[in-house]
């Protein structure tokens, strides 16, 4: 399938097995020459799904749903992806079965950023296919384009983020090798990858807020307050040094509750991004 570029129709096909190639394409808010990277999921069935057809080779290509499907599916997925921890029910489950369930939080711990953020952007992705199409259809592409280069940069960002160490099960094997040593050095990382991460989302949907706006749909801009500091490393690693480990459980809490506030408030922008999406089509 085609999506629609600043110069028409652009192939966002894959390779054979139905992976859709990531790499420069033309997209929102680029002038010529200039390129969009975009990263989709695997679209249609596999061969164990039957999918394929005689003789069992894949197609040259499989559909891509246009933006408002993959905007929708993104929204879907977060049930999956957006972990949703209970710091005391975690911490009465760890005590019970003697910390194994601990290695459990770990892994969700890390597991649950690095889906989110692929999420997010295949959100994000999807809503800007989507305003570039419906600025075209309405005159405005050259009016927005600032916006969409904008979004762009917030785009690569979180991008970026998708090529960095955060396989949850190397982590988990990492912590079960090194114990503390691993958790604190993971502390750290996710700490800092949250931050990142929000402040490149508000980046992107300040921009979809504005785009939005001029197709007369009425999107909230975020509240760049939200992101919050990042940690005092040194002192919460004294801190639980001195408190012979008892300051971790504190440190464990953040860890769960500053992502839980995270995907509920990202939660809201969705939903009224959906409504928006649809009210487009």
């Amino acid at each position: 399938m085609s999506d629609r570029g600043p110069e028409g129709p652009v192939d966002r096909s894959g390779p054979s097995g139905g992976v859709p190639q990531s790499g420069p394409v033309t997209g929102p808010g680029y002038q010529s020459g200039q390129a969009w990277t975009a990263q989709a999921p695997t679209w249609g069935p596999g061969p164990s799904a039957g999918g394929y057809g005689p003789g069992g080779q894949p197609p040259p290509y499989m559909p891509v749903p246009p933006p408002a499907e993959r905007l929708r599916l993104a929204v879907q997925a977060r049930a999956n992806t957006d972990y949703i921890f209970s710091f005391w029910t975690a911490l009465g489950w760890s005590v019970l079965t003697l910390g194994f369930y601990g290695y459990y939080v770990f892994y969700q711990l890390v597991r649950r950023m690095r889906d989110h953020n692929a999420r997010r952007l295949q959100l994000f992705d999807a809503a800007l296919g989507l305003a570039w199409e419906e600025a075209g259809r309405r005159g405005l592409q050259a009016e927005l384009a600032p916006s969409f280069q904008r979004a762009s940069a917030h785009m690569a960002v979180l991008r970026d983020m998708t090529g960095d160490f955060r396989e949850p099960a190397i982590w988990l094997v990492l912590s079960l090798v090194a114990g503390g040593i691993a958790q604190i050095i993971a502390f750290i990382l996710l700490d800092q990858d949250l931050v990142k991460h929000d402040r490149a989302e508000v980046g992107v949907e300040y921009e979809l807020a504005l785009i939005y706006g001029h197709f007369g749909l009425g999107l909230a801009s975020p509240d760049a307050s939200r992101v919050k500091g990042q940690h005092n490393y040194v002192g919460r690693i004294l801190a639980t040094f001195f408190s012979f480990g008892i300051y971790s459980l504190w440190w464990y809490y953040d860890m769960m509750e500053e992502p839980n506030r995270h995907f509920r408030t990202n939660w809201l922008q969705e939903d009224a991004l959906l409504g928006a999406v649809q009210a487009i089509r």
